[in-house]
């Protein structure tokens, strides 16, 4: 399954209303280290499909949405279970501490 595009118009229904965790991924066209995990993101993507949505919120297309959930940098990486923000994290990272950081966070791999 390959990343999601989410809007400030339907963040609500695909992340907020999604009855699978969702990750999302704060992030603009001229961010470097950005455009370094996007590949890392759609590999998780493919990989996890059935237990995580990957979705990606372009901050200058829709700026709404991380004012409202005060992102102050990019990339910024947010899981939503249940409607509710569970776990941050802001910066880039390899695709390996991702992976560590949402089985932490109780999404893991089918066994």
């Amino acid at each position: 399954m390959a990343t999601v595009k989410v809007t400030d118009e339907s963040f609500d229904a695909d992340v907020l209303k999604s009855s699978t965790p969702v990750l999302v991924d704060f992030w603009a066209e001229w961010c470097g280290p950005c455009k370094q995990i996007g590949p890392a993101l759609e590999q998780i993507a493919d990989e996890l499909g059935g237990q995580v949505t990957v979705a990606k919120i372009n901050i200058d297309d829709s700026p709404m949405t991380p004012s409202k959930l005060g992102v102050k940098g990019i990339p910024t990486l947010m899981l939503f279970k249940d409607g509710q923000m569970t776990s941050m994290k802001v910066g880039a990272m390899p695709k390996g501490k991702i992976v560590e950081w949402l089985a932490e966070a109780g999404v893991k791999a089918d066994a």
